[in-house]
């Protein structure tokens, strides 16, 4: 590919959008249960495989992220409780900004004000 700099060229704005389409949604993901660190080390890999510059960043933030996370581990058991009901308070938030729990009261016939989203 080197030597045609045209798709030299193609290909590194096709890695550039998968790579940032999935670090976008990896940080969208992180407050949430699931994958979110997962897909921000995963799209800054792939920014990595053509971009100097994603691989020092990619080399920085997984070693913030292990300290983080023996920091995290050093805490006792009330800060990590306080992390997953800060989790699951998000989660249960979101679901009702989305309008998720009238859709699902709608399907078994609850129709309590309350649960439709305030953005309804």
């Amino acid at each position: 590919m080197a030597e045609r700099r045209g798709v030299e060229f193609g290909y590194r704005i096709l890695v550039a959008l998968a790579g940032a389409t999935v670090l976008v949604l990896g940080i969208i993901a992180i407050p949430y249960p699931g994958p979110g660190w997962a897909l921000v080390f995963a799209g800054l890999g792939i920014l990595a495989s053509e971009f100097a510059w994603a691989q020092r960043v990619l080399r920085w933030l997984r070693g913030r992220y292990r300290q983080f996370m023996a920091w995290f581990s050093a805490r006792g058991p009330l800060v990590r409780a306080l992390a997953a009901l800060g989790t699951f308070l998000l989660v249960v938030a979101t679901l009702w900004v989305l309008n998720t729990f009238s859709l699902v009261g709608g399907w078994i016939g609850v129709e309590w004000p309350w649960l439709r989203s305030p953005l309804k």
